[in-house]
């Protein structure tokens, strides 16, 4: 299983590595051509059709995933039509609903933008559902090809549209095509030929495994997309360009974890699911190799944050720099968060980890606007922020019951790596003792310095303490 999850894990990191730069190259391009309207009003475009595909979310991949006979033609089958019939649903309702959501928003162009984007969701559920046998199996090749091939293909048809269009739509086409690039090539690498017929058994199994799953994909949205819509009603699109173009460049690399992460560890943690020993043990060494990365990185940001979105995007999205540290803080509670998810997903109990996304969702409800009013576009992080390490401390308590996790192992990496990453703060304070840093450049550089100084001694007292064993 280890070669496997070894195997399956260099295509995803592969793949994802490669997709997540050409992503970040794509934003360098897309910030000097289009305006920051441009990346607002997309993120009203997003966050209003994601509200709408996560209403009725019924986890088809996970449901194959943890099932002992999702193998079985008749269970690929039901897979198939519950997608496609419910992405098609879908695309009625976003249709419908799209002149609604300009109203609110009071931008008429938002009518148009949402049917097309919309598109995309029943061209995504056409995607051939064989795929998921071979992640059920640990093989990942050929998914890691098309997942992130059709992406890459979906950033350069962005910005080659972007390059003759100059507005929002050749982001809205770009998503469409993405979509479009990856069902396609699903079919390559995956050839499936519809069957009309129905199991009942293979349904009812399918389907019972969602209902934990139910409300709970709308939750997690409500907690990661409400800073977006009150942003956008309070705010200027240009403002809200500013914000989301910061909170991207964290959830880049992010994004690479989390689906690396994501797939190779359901399916492992599937496999050895109640033995408590392994799965306390992967648990500790993958949120160990989350927080040693992340924590260097927040206070490299907290020092270099403003020259970095300065050489990335531009010096008017410096404005958002305060947001794109919280983001970080953010990102690295929600990494932790998901390996503990990974475990509630793979032993078949999605309903444990819907009451953290519930506690999570309340809190950000209650504080995103009183937080945004007050501290401006900071303050949709510091909602998101609360929220999030609120449902980790939830959801740390139910897997401590769950598997007997040892909390006091667990959480000394966190206090660990706190105390190593104060190297970055010290070179760079240390730095400004003798020369002036005014080149963003040598400001950032300062800063890596630091967090690879973290790195070392964190992974030398850590290996000291034999704290990996």
């Amino acid at each position: 299983m280890k070669a496997k999850v070894f195997r399956g894990g260099v295509w995803l990191g592969a793949g994802s590595s490669i997709e997540q730069l050409v992503r970040f190259g794509r934003n360098m391009i897309l910030a000097r051509i289009l305006a920051p309207e441009a990346f607002g009003t997309m993120a009203i475009v997003l966050s209003a059709t994601t509200l709408i595909n996560t209403l009725t979310d019924i986890g088809v991949r996970e449901a194959i995933i943890q099932n002992p006979r999702g193998e079985e033609r008749e269970y690929i089958s039901v897979a198939y039509w519950l997608s496609l019939g419910r992405a098609a649903a879908l695309t009625a309702m976003v249709f419908a609903m799209a002149p609604w959501v300009a109203r609110f928003f009071s931008n008429s162009d938002l009518t148009a933008l949402l049917r097309v984007t919309s598109l995309g969701i029943v061209i995504g559920g056409a995607t051939s559902p064989a795929l998921f046998v071979d992640m059920k199996r640990l093989k990942f090749k050929y998914w890691a090809i098309l997942n992130h091939g059709g992406a890459i293909c979906g950033v350069l048809a962005t910005i080659g549209l972007s390059l003759v269009i100059r507005n929002v739509w050749a982001l809205v086409l770009g998503a469409v095509a993405e979509n479009a690039a990856r069902t396609i090539l699903s079919y390559v690498f995956y050839p499936y030929l519809p069957s009309f017929t129905w199991s009942r058994g293979a349904s009812r199994e399918l389907v019972g495994f969602s209902k934990g799953l139910i409300g709970l994909s709308f939750l997690n949205l409500v907690f990661a997309r409400a800073d977006i819509v009150v942003l956008g009603k309070l705010y200027s699109p240009a403002d809200l360009g500013l914000y989301t173009m910061a909170v991207y460049l964290v959830q880049t690399p992010v994004s690479f974890l989390m689906n690396l992460f994501g797939q190779t560890l359901m399916p492992t943690f599937a496999h050895v699911r109640s033995d408590t020993v392994r799965e306390n043990r992967i648990l500790v060494q993958i949120t160990s190799l989350i927080v040693v990365l992340g924590i260097p990185v927040i206070a490299f940001l907290y020092f270099c944050g403003h020259s970095v979105l300065g050489v990335v995007y531009g010096h008017r999205y410096t404005a958002a720099s305060g947001a794109l540290v919280v983001a970080a803080c953010v990102a690295l509670f929600n990494l932790a968060n998901g390996q503990i998810t990974t475990i509630f997903y793979a032993r078949g109990v999605p309903h444990l980890h819907r009451r953290a996304v519930a506690l999570m969702a309340a809190i950000m409800i209650a504080l995103i606007y009183p937080a945004a009013k007050r501290y401006g576009l900071l303050g949709g992080q510091v909602a998101c922020l609360v929220a999030v390490f609120v449902g980790f401390l939830f959801q740390l308590a139910r897997i401590r019951a769950l598997t007997g996790l040892e909390l006091g192992r667990y959480l000394k990496i966190f206090f660990v790596s706190a105390a190593m990453s104060l190297t970055v703060p010290a070179v760079y304070l240390s730095s400004r003792l003798w020369m002036p840093l005014a080149n963003p450049a040598f400001t950032i550089a300062l800063g890596v310095a630091g967090c690879l100084l973290a790195y070392v001694l964190t992974t030398a007292v850590l290996l000291r303490g034999k704290s990996f064993s």
